[in-house]
């Protein structure tokens, strides 16, 4: 079983608090984040000498609501099944039963969320934008490509975690992905409210929601504000998104180029480009170009 007792052999060395059943996994007390169904604690890879996440869920909170711990079993499932350089690594997982948890291990993005990371470097070029919007899209691509089809369903710029060191982005925070079969349709409503397109609301919607929710982080990187900012409450927030009013950050952005950009991720679900047709938009040609130049001069 885990053991919650501290790895005390060394005095100098940062104590474990749990390590995982094989001993390979080591957690600090360090919280890297918490949100509503679990918290994400700094651990250590003793097999591989990395830093990890240790992703811990209290499955006594959900003891009446089974539903919610088969989402939970859902998501690692899901997790275990992906590979892309764009999306957040999954190693491994287990169930502590004497302390009722669930337990995941997975990739640690040293610069932590896109959100943070942004309010942090305020002085940004538009190029670097582009290309953290570009790995974005490549994530969503993937997901939206796999057989079944994948629905992330909660993007924002909280769920997109940085390498700040290689200016890496990766799509984290599946919990919300819904795999959907050959219908390409779900029915449920969940999500960030500012980052929900007007069709999760009607509870029948596919993968395009997804370019939506993008189309938004591409707006709050750019601006630096968080979608409908302006309104106090998610009523207004939905009275704004339903009827196709758009936040005011948009509005009175300068920027033709992204702002038409956005406009294209926002329209209406037919209309909306899919991840791979954004790949090829005329936004990211200046990236194409450096990469030509680049294989060019390598060659």
């Amino acid at each position: 079983m885990p053991s919650a007792k501290p790895d005390s052999s060394h005095k100098d060395s940062e104590p474990f608090v749990e390590v995982n059943p094989s001993g390979r996994y080591g957690r600090y007390s360090e919280l890297l984040g918490s949100g509503a169904v679990k918290k994400v604690y700094r651990a250590f890879d003793k097999e591989e000498g990395i830093e990890v996440a240790w992703n811990q869920v209290k499955l006594r909170k959900f003891s009446d609501d089974p539903a919610m711990v088969d989402r939970l079993f859902s998501e690692v499932r899901l997790l275990r099944s992906l590979s892309s350089k764009d999306i957040i690594a999954f190693f491994n997982v287990w169930r502590d039963e004497q302390h009722g948890t669930l337990n995941f291990i997975t990739e640690v993005c040293t610069s932590g969320n896109l959100r943070g990371y942004r309010k942090k470097h305020k002085h940004v070029s538009m190029k670097a934008l582009k290309k953290w919007s570009k790995q974005i899209l490549e994530g969503l691509n993937y997901l939206h490509m796999h057989d079944p089809c994948i629905i992330h369903r909660d993007l924002n710029c909280s769920n997109v975690f940085v390498n700040g060191n290689t200016g890496q982005v990766k799509i984290g925070d599946l919990g919300l992905a819904a795999i959907v079969g050959k219908s390409h349709s779900a029915h449920s409503v969940l999500g960030t409210p500012e980052f929900m397109a007007p069709e999760l609301y009607e509870e029948d919607y596919t993968e395009m929601v997804d370019i939506y929710s993008f189309g938004m982080c591409v707006l709050e990187m750019v601006t630096l504000e968080i979608p409908y900012g302006e309104c106090d409450n998610v009523a207004k927030i939905y009275k704004k998104v339903s009827s196709g009013v758009r936040p005011q950050a948009l509005t009175k952005m300068k920027d033709q180029e992204v702002k038409a950009f956005i406009e294209r991720c926002l329209a209406q679900p037919r209309a909306r480009p899919s991840a791979a047709e954004l790949l090829k938009d005329p936004f990211f040609d200046e990236l194409d170009y450096d990469e030509n130049d680049d294989s060019a001069a390598s060659s």
